[in-house]
């Protein structure tokens, strides 16, 4: 097949996406004809935006041998007998229509989308509506192509490298068993989590549900005493693994201050806790569960705000 990979972590990096070339090294393993185009930097939770009024900014990129520990453009040197990656200054899902658009014509028709693998899972309703890297891959069924959204599921921050193969090679099976034996009409596409964890490639692979969750409120912001505490975003993204890991995360929260006219600042600081207790409480059945358990899991989605059936006719006022 010809396999089109893009991410919402950016180029390799051990800290912010390490799961990209091992990856897209075992496609190619496989057989696969692969063509890459990524966003040139982190891109996590931002969904299936486009970017209004932006000079997007595509570059040619070769990937390094190894994973180095921060990504930089200075890694890349020119080897005009491979195939080169592409980096685009915008979002997940700008990658996908601009790959799909605009490059690889020469390389044939693409027959499946694979947006990933993740740094982290895209479990749970509150986690997949915000993820870059569901956005890439409900934009390409949007653009009528068959496409699937990987995340790995780590359980600490060590990334062995075996453990990490293991799992790049289960995700290449469940890929071309979904482009076998997949549905993929009306804009259907695939979220699939796969645990980073030695023996997955033994464990149960399941079709999963959703899980239809909420955050509670004061869930997501944490309020900061001064905008100096606000890292990069590559910075916040690596606190936010690290919490993920170990499936919780300290709130942080602050005092406010005593004016109440006063200029406020706020970050993004998710609390992963009251997810993973979400997922216990629910019980067998859903996504979050099934990776609990260790298992491989797929749930069918389809590329659509759908509406709510029970509501027709006029509304008198």
């Amino acid at each position: 097949m010809h396999i089109l990979v893009t991410n919402d972590d950016g180029p390799p990096s051990a800290q912010s996406s390490p799961y990209i070339l091992p990856f897209v090294r075992a496609l190619e393993q496989a057989g696969h004809t692969v063509s890459v185009i990524l966003p040139d930097t982190q891109r996590s939770w931002i969904g299936k935006a486009h970017i209004v009024g932006q000079d997007v900014q595509a570059t040619h990129y070769w990937p390094p041998s190894d994973i180095p520990e921060v990504h930089s453009a200075s890694v890349s040197a020119r080897d005009d007998s491979k195939q080169p990656w592409v980096l685009v200054n915008s979002t997940p899902a700008s990658c996908s229509q601009i790959g799909l658009s605009h490059f690889f014509e020469d390389r044939g028709p693409i027959d499946l989308v694979v947006s990933g693998p993740n740094y982290g899972r895209n479990t749970t309703a509150v986690f997949a509506l915000c993820s870059g890297t569901l956005g890439a891959a409900l934009e390409a069924a949007c653009c009528g192509y068959r496409s699937v959204a990987l995340s790995f599921a780590f359980f600490d921050r060590t990334n062995q490298p075996d453990v990490v193969a293991e799992s790049c090679q289960q995700s290449v099976r469940v890929c071309e068993w979904l482009a076998k034996n997949g549905t993929w009409d009306n804009g259907q596409l695939y979220s699939v989590n796969v645990p980073v964890k030695a023996g997955v490639m033994d464990a149960r692979v399941v079709w999963a549900r959703m899980l239809q969750n909420q955050w509670s409120k004061g869930a997501c912001f944490q309020e900061v005493i001064d905008a100096g505490r606000v890292e990069d975003a590559s910075t916040e993204e690596a606190k936010l693994r690290r919490q993920e890991s170990i499936q919780g995360g300290e709130s942080g929260a602050v005092t406010p201050a005593d004016d109440p006219w006063r200029h406020r600042h706020f970050k993004w600081a998710p609390r992963f806790t009251e997810v993973y207790d979400g997922v216990l409480k629910a019980g067998p059945g859903s996504d979050g569960w099934a990776i609990k358990e260790g298992e491989t899991c797929i749930t069918a989605l389809r590329a659509n705000f759908m509406h709510v059936d029970g509501f027709e006719g006029e509304i008198k006022l």
